[in-house]
């Protein structure tokens, strides 16, 4: 009975992108890149956790791109690993602010954006499937 399901992996695949990637857009992607300038810089901040305390309206720009457009482009299958590339980047760097910045269990308030890091690794390595733009 498993080994069957392995029938179904591309399927899973465009499953994981289109609800992974479009969820990701509507809560974290989107509200970010129309928040303008201010919110980039808020968002930019974080870099400074990393040794990277300019161009705060840059590196919030870049994240609220990679959060929207980056998961546009997984949801299509199109540049998939580049893009799942930036969002490793990008969550990492929310993993080390979260990190830093808590109050107490830094762990647990790292959890969240540690395990989409590991998400977007993994499925930099996997590929986007047959059911993409890109084949891969």
């Amino acid at each position: 009975m498993w080994s069957k399901l392995s029938n179904y992996r591309d399927g899973a695949l465009l499953f994981l992108r289109l609800a992974l990637g479009s969820l990701f857009i509507y809560v974290h992607g989107w509200p970010k890149l129309a928040g303008g300038l201010v919110r980039w810089k808020e968002v930019g901040a974080a870099m400074k956790h990393v040794g990277l305390d300019f161009w705060p309206g840059f590196w919030g720009f870049m994240a609220a791109f990679s959060e929207s457009i980056g998961c546009a482009l997984i949801v299509i299958g199109f540049c998939f690993r580049p893009a799942c590339l930036l969002l490793a980047v990008t969550l990492s760097i929310a993993s080390v602010m979260k990190y830093m910045t808590a109050k107490e269990n830094a762990l647990l308030a790292a959890a969240h954006p540690l395990e989409l890091t590991l998400v977007f690794v993994t499925l930099l390595f996997i590929g986007p499937g047959r059911y993409s733009v890109d084949k891969g």
